[in-house]
């Protein structure tokens, strides 16, 4: 693991090491610094490791775990272009919630690429991405967008709760925040069962707004828990800039109060969101505690549906929060084609290959598609499964 450094104040006082270091006390300390100057003082204590970059972390990887990575990238990227597709195509008759990932990919995939198979996710409304990368049925996922009973919940979750359990995976939640809790109890659990499994929670920039988000990190703090809380920064809290909700920059050093390690990372760097998160897992797997990373990160599309997206056409523009500018800027930052150059460049894939990847998991998100619309619809009795009510409703809200 990288060495980890203090964070830097933003003052130029005298940190508390610095002032022992030239003879003077606490008390004194505090006394010329003032309270504010005092805080900044003990919130600097609070460490956070330097990421790095692609270049250099991805020496030490296997080249079949960044094939893996970028396999998992495609295959969330092609999948959500064809869901998208297919909603605005209209015959379908696909409706209802939908937020696309599209722009975040590598966030889920290098993060979860760390993880073990037996490790647990908590995802968010946005999870598309997540369950794929902890290997999520493609066939079940376009089942369950299509309301049939092949579906990962028998056509009655949707886009916000696609899931699969068995994967480790807590649920998607269209709740804001809960995860961090959900995900710190599956540690807890971990602690008490003694199985080293880890617990990694996403969240929005929106996220860390809540009591949730400071239960979560208060409680896998006191309990040292096998915990790391992902923070997927995009910019917007629906049409909201991060920048009119938070009063800070990095988002990641609301937990600093409680001496969270964290650290702050280019979201669209799959190699290095890889890196910061083997590091947190790990730590956490070796009883070091909890972890925060923060990935600045970039959305293509709307928040939710599909204002400004058009079929065939990659990006949403024309919305009335941000710039066209802003979108393509995004886009020009494709994470997916960031890794690819470099695993190309560096000889772990030939174009070839890299095509044939990209060809094949077309060839299966197309197939599961088809799947999809093949399949019996969802059965009336699904909608009151797993409660004390009993007989039908109809799959459709609208109906």
């Amino acid at each position: 693991m990288a060495k980890e450094t203090a964070m830097e104040s933003k003052t130029n006082t005298p940190t508390r090491a610095s002032a022992r270091k030239a003879g003077v006390d606490r008390r004194t300390l505090l006394k010329s610094l003032g309270a504010v100057a005092g805080a900044a003082a003990v919130v600097a204590k609070t460490t956070g490791a330097n990421a790095g970059n692609a270049w250099t972390i991805a020496s030490g990887m296997p080249d079949a775990k960044m094939v893996e990575i970028y396999t998992n990238m495609v295959k969330s990227r092609w999948w959500e272009e064809a869901i998208k597709d297919a909603f605005i195509a209209g015959k379908d008759g696909l409706y209802g919630a939908c937020h696309l990932y599209i722009g975040e990919e590598a966030v889920a995939c290098g993060a979860i690429g760390a993880l073990n198979e037996t490790d647990y996710i908590a995802s968010t409304h946005r999870g598309h991405g997540h369950l794929i990368a902890k290997g999520g049925d493609l066939d079940k996922m376009s089942a369950e967008m299509f309301m049939k009973e092949t579906g990962y919940n028998f056509g009655y979750g949707g886009s916000m709760h696609l899931t699969d359990i068995s994967k480790g995976i807590l649920g998607m939640n269209g709740i804001i925040g809960p995860q961090y809790l959900l995900a710190a109890g599956a540690a807890y659990s971990a602690k008490v069962r003694g199985t080293k499994q880890v617990a990694m929670a996403f969240g929005g920039d929106g996220s860390v707004n809540n009591g949730w988000y400071y239960s979560g990190l208060r409680n896998a703090k006191l309990y040292n828990l096998a915990f790391v809380a992902v923070i997927e920064n995009n910019g917007y809290q629906i049409s909201m800039p991060t920048e009119r909700t938070n009063a800070v920059k990095d988002l990641a050093q609301i937990g600093a109060g409680l001496e969270i390690p964290f650290e702050i990372v280019d979201g669209n760097d799959a190699l290095a969101m890889y890196a910061v998160a083997k590091r947190a897992v790990d730590r956490a797997r070796e009883g070091g505690g909890p972890s925060i990373i923060e990935a600045k990160t970039s959305r293509w599309y709307d928040h939710s549906g599909f204002a400004g997206a058009k079929v065939g056409v990659q990006g949403a523009f024309g919305l009335p929060y941000r710039s066209d500018r802003e979108v393509r800027a995004s886009m020009a930052n494709d994470p997916i084609v960031r890794l690819r150059s470099f695993l190309v460049s560096t000889g772990v894939l030939t174009d070839a290959a890299a095509d044939k990847i990209v060809d094949d998991v077309k060839t299966k998100v197309a197939a599961s598609l088809e799947f999809a619309r093949k399949s019996p619809p969802t059965k009336g009795e699904r909608g009151v499964f797993n409660v004390f009510a009993q007989g039908s409703v109809s799959a459709s809200q609208f109906a």
